[in-house]
């Protein structure tokens, strides 16, 4: 199990990777959508806004919450899926991440990361 400390820091490399995605790609797939990703093992949910221009916004973490776009996984799986160790759709298949989202809204996130 990953520290919290260790989720904290991986999260803040995929936010520095998202910002520098071209403006331009990032407005084509943006989609204004709010974020939960919640780390089961450490019980903590990461809140995020996706704005209309595809930055993100808003990053807190909360013991729960509520979004129109929810991930769960646990902490090392979320921590492999970030370095690229892990590929989200065998993290999915093999029931290591969760997803509640719309088709389109998984097929646009997809696109901007």
């Amino acid at each position: 199990m990953a520290t919290l400390k260790a989720v904290e820091q991986a999260v803040e490399v995929l936010l520095e990777r998202l910002a520098e995605v071209d403006p331009d790609v990032r407005r084509k797939y943006a989609v204004e959508r709010t974020v939960a990703c919640r780390v089961r093992d450490l019980d903590i949910v990461f809140l995020a806004s996706f704005d209309e221009d595809g930055t993100i916004s808003n990053v807190t973490t909360a013991e729960r919450g509520d979004a129109q776009v929810k991930l769960s996984a646990s902490s090392d799986d979320l921590i492999a899926l970030i370095e690229g160790r892990l590929s989200v759709p065998t993290a999915w298949a093999t029931g290591k991440l969760r997803i509640d989202a719309s088709m389109f809204d998984l097929l646009k996130l997809r696109s901007l990361l």
